[in-house]
């Protein structure tokens, strides 16, 4: 089932093309890795996919609906409920630990539920560390709280932009373990990364040069099948 879609779009600073004529789907429990080197307008459709910002041109079909056409109130309810974001900066409050950062995200969607926000750092492997300060944590123990707090209200769309960028190989590799355990749930990931040896394992890639769609190919979703079954 199709659950996204950008269907020509394009974005115009003044003079300048940004992006031209993006057309690409996501269908439901798909991986779909972005790539591409910097400039290539990765970061532009970021802010698209994530209703940061609109088109120039272009629709963005989220479940069919154009997301340009929602109201600012619609918008919200949409980045709340539907979209879970993680990004390569962490953006963790420094003075509430890592239970008080999750359940941030579920005080700006409806109502705070502390055993839901547990839940959610067990599932990141962090029940260890609920009562820690962000600076009490390690890059990738940080990353893990992000991935949390974008996954506790539940959103069927996680879209990580660079989400590795700070993390050593170690880290790397067990984020890459969880957005395949993501994908196994039947969320729908976007990953935006400009590293092919974690872009790679997307069910497909979409390549960006200069603002454009080079290519679109398979990735090689065999190592999450591969790590579902060993987790079973």
């Amino acid at each position: 089932m199709e659950i996204l879609k950008t269907d020509g779009i394009c974005k115009y600073f003044g003079d300048t093309t940004a992006l031209e004529n993006i057309t690409f789907s996501a269908n439901k429990g798909e991986w779909v890795s972005i790539m591409g080197p910097s400039g290539s307008g990765k970061s532009t459709l970021v802010n698209i996919l994530s209703l940061m910002d609109n088109p120039s041109e272009g629709k963005y079909l989220i479940n069919g609906k154009d997301a340009s056409n929602l109201s600012p109130e619609d918008v919200l309810k949409f980045r709340r409920e539907e979209i879970g974001l993680v990004f390569q900066q962490f953006h963790l409050i420094p003075y509430l630990n890592a239970l008080e950062n999750v359940m941030l995200a579920q005080y700006y969607h409806s109502s705070v539920d502390v055993d839901d926000a547990k839940k959610a750092l067990q599932n990141v492997g962090l029940a260890h560390r609920l009562d820690h300060l962000p600076s009490q944590l390690s890059g990738g123990e940080q990353q893990r709280v992000c991935i949390a707090r974008a996954l506790i209200n539940d959103p069927e769309i996680i879209i990580a932009d660079e989400p590795t960028g700070n993390l050593d190989e170690e880290n790397e590799r067990v984020v890459l373990e969880l957005f395949c355990k993501l994908r196994s749930m039947g969320k729908t990931l976007l990953l935006i990364t400009h590293n092919p040896e974690l872009g790679k394992f997307g069910d497909k890639i979409v390549y960006l040069k200069h603002g454009k769609i080079d290519k679109i190919i398979a990735g090689e979703a065999g190592f999450c099948a591969n790590k579902t079954d060993e987790g079973q």
